[in-house]
């Protein structure tokens, strides 16, 4: 254990920044899944710590293959009392008359917040916030079923009355009930759903503790295999009618137990380090936390006094690149993100969100060369945090080259999220890059159920239909070649034979091959002629015409540019008389050999 430290440290508010009346210990406690920033005591903070990562183990035991850790941090604010509490939490809940808060779980896509009040009362006080982190554990699980999800926690008397005075769902259906279904979203069909969650979950656990069976794990284990939600159910429960009449009895019986998993939650806490904050640095934690809260105005006025006191802070340079990345100015986040990186390298958001922000403009090859030392560095620093092995993925297939190992970096942000729809759609453009055009097909298909929205249903499907288009021209391609291949092992058998010399054209338009230095012209398209996989198209710059030709126009890389697009962008119907920046290379058949279309307005 770290030895105890205490200094006097001088915070002041987020609201106003004013001086508190009194100074105030901010410590840290850090186990291995877990970063408690309290200004309670040390053995508080440590007792939080200790909590969570005892959650955390049972999750692990009861589903042992599921990747239940995520990739961003968890960092949880205990605080020691109201005043306190109130000063950090969202603002909707400030107003008279509003629900009391003793605890929330604030989740984003690279960091996630917990904020609690160490003063709550009752006996659960944290119910919400450790049903916010299950959640969080099973977010990464995109085959887990909704009654399962919502399953784990402290039943209510409400929620057993309800269950004694009214007819329980079939179980047909509560196994098939999605965020679509009204029992998910009416006030009262949720109320039953959610408390036959529990008990269903709950007497199946008591079960399979007291028959040393597994009837939950194997459940979970054939859904994960992608069998229905009704056939895994009757494979691992049996009978669904039997264990409909089994349940309605269970939810009468006057008391219901609670059982200890041995060895399951065992938490070495000798593991855990502490240390004591300076103001700054405890003013940073919380000045970041105000900002992904949504309270912006309180968040900035905590950044600039710590900027002040303490310019080289890393984590307020971080969270000011935050700030102006949500109010979509991107280059002054850029900046702040840069800044951030040059102070300390140990920060793998600084260098992620620097890198990425970089690669929606026009790099040269220094900053070409920095923004992959930044993504390298930002996986080396979390190799959990999938979005620095896309971006890495996508800049290596940017530069049309060393495409195994983007497809690598690729798979492994997959591997990561395996619900993150972008990222499979990533994987088969790069695999469109390296020819292979039937991989990309069936990327995309199993990619297809993680579409949700309207919009995204309509990009992949757009992206399939590419794709499937891009193979079949493979696919002609191939077998023109061998036909043409055929025709001149013919031909030349029969030359030989009549000692006549014969030369076949084997292909109707000579294949650009880079040769030459890269070259950038700004101008508008014209003349965009798709003969797929190839393209030509014309630039028009200052009164003259350059024409120009893609062997396959899926590696040519797009971007776009303060322009909004109607759903995916087809290269072949959305580039006709657009502004655009192209990036080019001289051939071996005279022309260029297109790279890169930037569409401007």
């Amino acid at each position: 254990m770290c030895k105890r430290f205490f200094l006097l440290v001088f915070l002041f508010s987020a609201v106003a920044g004013q001086a508190r009346d009194k100074p105030e210990n901010w410590i840290e406690v850090r186990s291995p899944h877990f970063s408690v920033v309290s200004n309670s005591t040390e053995k508080q903070a440590r007792r939080v710590a200790d909590q969570f990562e005892r959650m955390r183990s049972v999750f692990h035991t009861i589903f042992p293959k599921m990747q239940i850790d995520p990739g961003a941090p968890i960092i949880v604010l205990a605080i020691k009392d109201e005043k306190n509490f109130r000063a950090l939490e969202p603002t909707a809940y400030l107003a008279k008359g509003q629900l009391k808060l003793d605890g929330l779980f604030l989740r984003g896509p690279d960091k996630n917040y917990v904020l609690m009040r160490l003063d709550a009362e009752g006996e659960h006080p944290y119910a919400t916030v450790y049903h916010e982190y299950t959640h969080l554990l099973t977010s990464k699980a995109d085959w887990m079923p909704l009654w399962l999800n919502e399953a784990l926690g402290q039943p209510s008397p409400e929620n057993l009355e309800l269950l004694r005075e009214n007819r329980l769902l079939p179980l047909a259906t509560l196994f098939t009930v999605d965020q679509t279904s009204p029992y998910y979203h009416e006030e009262t069909k949720g109320s039953i759903f959610y408390a036959e969650s529990w008990a269903l979950t709950h007497y199946l656990e008591q079960k399979d503790f007291r028959d040393n069976t597994h009837r939950v794990t194997d459940y979970a284990q054939l859904l994960s295999q992608n069998v229905d939600a009704v056939t895994a159910a009757t494979r691992a429960f049996g009978d669904l009618n039997q264990l409909q009449r089994t349940l309605e009895e269970y939810v009468r019986q006057p008391a219901f137990q609670y059982f200890g998993m041995a060895g399951a939650t065992d938490v070495d806490d000798a593991a855990f380090q502490t240390q004591a904050l300076t103001p700054p640095q405890a003013d940073s934690v919380r000045a970041d936390f105000l900002a992904y809260n949504g309270r912006t105005g309180d968040a900035r006025s905590l950044l600039d006094h710590i900027l002040q006191e303490d310019p080289e802070n890393v984590l307020a340079h971080e969270t000011m690149g935050f700030l102006e990345f949500r109010e979509r100015h991107i280059e002054e986040a850029r900046n702040w993100y840069a800044q951030a990186v040059k102070l300390d390298s140990q920060s793998y958001l600084a260098h992620y969100y620097f890198a990425a922000m970089s690669m929606n403009g026009t790099m040269n090859e220094a900053e070409n060369a920095q923004v992959e030392s930044s993504l390298r560095a930002s996986i080396k620093l979390n190799p959990k945090f999938a979005p620095s092995y896309d971006r890495l993925g996508a800049l290596l297939a940017m530069r049309h080259r060393s495409l195994d190992e983007a497809r690598m970096m690729a798979l492994n942000a997959v591997t990561l999220e395996p619900g993150n729809l972008n990222y499979r759609m990533n994987t088969a453009n790069i695999l469109l890059q390296m020819e292979r055009g039937r991989d990309a097909v069936t990327v995309i298909r199993n990619a297809m159920h993680l579409a949700k929205s309207p919009e995204e249903i309509a990009m992949a499907g757009s992206f399939l239909q590419h794709a499937q288009e891009y193979a079949q021209a493979q696919e002609r391609n191939q077998l023109f070649s061998q036909q043409i291949k055929a025709e001149t092992s013919a031909v030349e058998a029969s030359s030989k034979e009549a000692s006549v010399d014969v030369t076949v054209n084997s292909a109707a338009h000579p294949e650009a091959i880079p040769n030459g230095p890269h070259h950038f012209v700004v101008g508008v398209l014209k003349n965009v002629r798709c003969d797929s996989p190839a393209m030509d198209l014309n630039v028009i710059s200052s009164g003259k015409t350059l024409g120009l030709h893609a062997n396959n126009y899926f590696k040519v890389q797009y971007s776009v540019l303060n322009v909004t697009l109607k759903g995916d962008l087809d290269p072949c119907a959305d580039l006709e008389g657009r502004p655009a920046k192209v990036e080019y290379v001289d051939s071996t058949n005279g022309g260029g050999a297109l790279m890169a279309i930037e569409i401007h307005k």
